[in-house]
Formats: structure tokens, sequence, C-alpha cells
């Protein structure tokens, strides 16, 4: 495994890092053992979120006596100073520390998150007193929106973002990328299997090893999987005509009936929270289907308030057939729903 020094925080990373969703489909003991085996094989980043279940809990149990040999990495989506200042507490304490190496500001995509974000007395202010605390000691940013994250970037107010990036979505790459490394800023890239529409590792990292300086955060669920994709990184990294075709056929398969999670369709008139909805299936994959379904509840919920108005669909760029997708993830999250309670009977 080789190492990077991520941006201008001076933090020395694995060039590749674990992100932290799928541990939470696993039994306790099984994601300490995925845990350890990524850091017996070299990875030292682990990045998660306050809001992904217990993942927190099993890296903190997972890690016990290895902090110094970590950099670890969290996020919350509260828009209020209190409620940032409560996850924030509350991932030191799961995560067995007492200073985060980053913390992150977590989906931020809309006008809205931004100023509720730099509002006064708001989050933001929260994490600058976490940081001359030594709580956290360097701060980042996550965001769908392309727009929206080279706006964020911009600001200056972070040493790293964390954007999707993948042969399917490469956006980030001619338009983000460039002015991030300008400002020097650390370079995550979440979905690099594409939210899980992609199944082939080998394919996934050859694109992605193209760009040393982007830490891709790879979801383990299993040690075959960490080794896997570590394995691929004790081998030299060429791109030849034939992986470009494969590129170009899942392009081509996928087509562009999926979801980029740009938020250009929120606010829906009758109260359906669109965007995860949209990526039901893809969480049902990540989680499995019990966990997915109680996971999903709160906004999956809201789908079965839909009229078929077609204001998303006039604002969605990707010109997506909301309504209609939404009416087969809602029947897929029922199918789970009565499925986990037939397992719980």
């Amino acid at each position: 495994m080789r190492y990077r020094i991520l941006g201008k925080t001076g933090l020395e990373v694995s060039e590749v890092g674990f992100g932290c969703i799928p541990i939470i489909r696993l039994s306790m003991d099984e994601a300490i053992r995925v845990l350890r085996r990524a850091q017996e094989r070299g990875i030292t980043l682990f990045d998660t979120a306050n809001v992904y279940l217990d993942s927190e809990e099993k890296i903190g149990r997972a890690f016990q006596g290895l902090r110094q040999q970590l950099v670890l990495a969290t996020k919350s989506m509260k828009r209020d100073r209190q409620g940032l200042e409560g996850d924030l507490d509350q991932s030191l304490r799961l995560l067995k520390t007492d200073y985060l190496d980053l913390f992150q500001f977590h989906q931020v995509s809309q006008e809205a998150d931004f100023q509720a974000l730099t509002a006064p007395d708001g989050p933001l202010e929260a994490v600058r007193r976490a940081l001359k605390a030594g709580k956290i000691r360097h701060l980042g940013v996550t965001s769908h929106n392309l727009e929206m994250a080279v706006r964020l970037v911009q600001t200056d107010l972070f040493s790293v973002v964390q954007f999707p990036f993948n042969f399917i979505e490469t956006a980030a790459g001619s338009e983000l990328h460039p002015l991030a490394r300008e400002r020097r800023l650390g370079l995550l890239a979440m979905k690099p299997f594409c939210g899980g529409q992609v199944d082939n590792a080998r394919l996934a990292f050859k694109f992605l090893r193209q760009f040393p300086d982007v830490i891709p955060l790879a979801g383990f669920d299993s040690v075959a999987g960490v080794d896997e994709v570590v394995d691929l990184y004790q081998t030299d990294n060429q791109v030849a005509p034939e992986d470009l075709a494969a590129m170009e056929r899942y392009r081509s398969e996928l087509g562009d009936r999926f979801c980029r999670r740009c938020e250009y369709c929120q606010p829906c008139p009758q109260g359906v929270i669109i965007t995860p909805a949209m990526l039901y299936a893809i969480v049902a994959h990540r989680m499995g289907p019990a966990k997915a379904a109680g996971f999903s509840a709160k906004f999956m919920e809201t789908v079965r308030n839909c009229e078929e108005c077609g204001e998303c669909v006039d604002r969605c760029p990707y010109n997506l057939p909301i309504p209609e997708m939404l009416k087969e993830y809602l029947a897929l999250y029922d199918q789970h729903r009565l499925e986990a309670k037939e397992e719980g009977e």
C-alpha cells in the first residue's frame, strides 16, 4: 500500500480508503473482522457518518488501542449549532477517540443547506470552536451537486471536498478537481462503484488509479472484498483499450435512468422526499432488505403522497421519469417491509 498527503491537511492516508456504510449490514463481530483486515492490509483512512446507523460504534470497537495508526473521518447532516455539537460529541464517544482527523458537513447540495451552515451562531461556528478545542483537526464537506461543490471549494472554508467520482460519473474530474487542486484541498471520491451500479472492482479501480491524488472510499462488507481491492493496488495500473470498451458497455447498459442526487427535483409540493427515495434500490443492495426498509422508512413513506403532478420531472436535468421510478421503489420497499415482518414472526 502506498500513501498520499491529503491536500493541505498534511494527513498521510492510504491511497484507497474505507467507506463505512456497508458494515452496518454486518454483525458486530463480522464488521470488526472486516475493519481489522482492512487495517492489516494497510488501509488507514476510515470514513463514516453519524447517520450510518451503528457504523461509528463498530469502528470504535474494532480499533481500540490503534487510534494513532488511523485517520478517522465522520460527518453530520445537522444544520443547527446544537444539533451538530450533539452529533460531534456522539461521534467522539462511539468512535472511542477524543479527536477527529476530519469532520465533514454532510451532503451540502442546496442553497438552504449552505445558508444554514454559515448562519450566525450556526454549525460553522460550532466547528470553529471544536477546531480550537482540538476535537476536530480538519474540516471538510461532501456534496452531490457539482455547482454547489465548486462554490463550496471557492469559499476556502474547507480543507477536503468529497464528491462522487467513477467511470460513470466523471464530471468532477474536469470541473471540481482542478479548482480544488489550485486551492490545495484534499480530494475524496465517494461512490467508486457508482453507488452499487458497477460490480467490477478491477475495472472501477483501473479508472480511479489514473488519479493518484483522488482517494477513493471503497465500501467493503467482507474480508474477500478488502483483499480484492487492496490486491489491485499491488499491481501496475494500465488501462487498455478493452478496459475502455468495457467501461463504455457499462455506460450504455446503465443509460441515463438513474438518480445523480443533484436534488434539483426538490422540494416536492406534496412533501415527497424524492432524492433518498430514488436511491432505495441501491440502499437495499448495500444494506440488505430488512435494514434498508427500516433505515429508509422515513422518506419512503412520503412516496405515498405522490400525486404525479410532474413538477419534479420538469426540474430534473436528466429527464428521469421520477414518479414512475418512485412507484417501482415503493413497491420494492413494501416487499422488503413484508419480508422483514415475516422474518421477525
